[in-house]
């Protein structure tokens, strides 16, 4: 009896705040998809809330294919990840300090946040470790919990943004592109060491 009640236990509120939590280790950590956040939000909340769901958008389908086929990324494939994603965030640190980015419309930066969700190594390596654990270990209460914890993150970080946007837009700018440029740089270095 006691140990049913235990089951229960965990397949309520508990599975659900341990992916709230586990989206909130995702989503929450300074890195290139917040960086982007961080600058777009100066215009608007909805120009950086589009970007977030565009790379939560990508946490959807790694998702489904770590689901439905726990081998779909063979090893050798990270390799060129790391060298298109670095690619991807040198392209993005230029166009955050020139105030040029690919997309001016929301519409355009859920293309941007879904691309860079796609092509961040980072990304990956979390799906295919905390990821897994999530899909093999916690039900779907854990993986609607999940995607409350991202979808929290993804509003809640562009209105405080926004708030301090427009005082700081110059600085978040540098800030931005720092974030941008530092991934860039270590996503070459371990692209490249993959190759010797």
């Amino acid at each position: 009896m006691e140990c049913k009640s235990e089951r229960v236990f965990l397949s309520g509120s508990y599975v659900v705040l341990v992916g709230y939590v586990l989206g909130l280790s995702l989503a929450a950590p300074p890195g290139p998809v917040n960086a982007v956040i961080m600058n777009e939000s100066s215009k608007s909340i909805l120009h950086g809330t589009s970007v977030g769901v565009g790379a939560m958008t990508a946490d959807f389908i790694y998702l489904i294919v770590l689901y439905f086929g726990r081998a779909a990324i063979p090893p050798f494939a990270f390799k060129y990840l790391y060298i298109f994603g670095a690619a991807v965030m040198v392209y993005l640190a230029i166009s955050v300090i020139r105030s040029r980015m690919p997309s001016k419309t929301p519409k355009g930066n859920y293309i941007v946040g879904l691309t860079m969700g796609i092509t961040n190594p980072f990304q990956i390596i979390w799906w295919v470790t905390v990821g897994l654990f999530l899909i093999e270990k916690m039900t779907l209460l854990s993986v609607a919990g999940f995607f409350v914890g991202v979808l929290t993150w993804i509003t809640a970080f562009p209105y405080a943004m926004h708030k301090v946007g427009s005082r700081y837009s110059p600085l978040l700018r540098v800030f931005s592109f720092v974030i941008l440029a530092a991934f860039a740089v270590v996503m070459l270095y371990y692209g490249v060491r993959s190759f010797f």
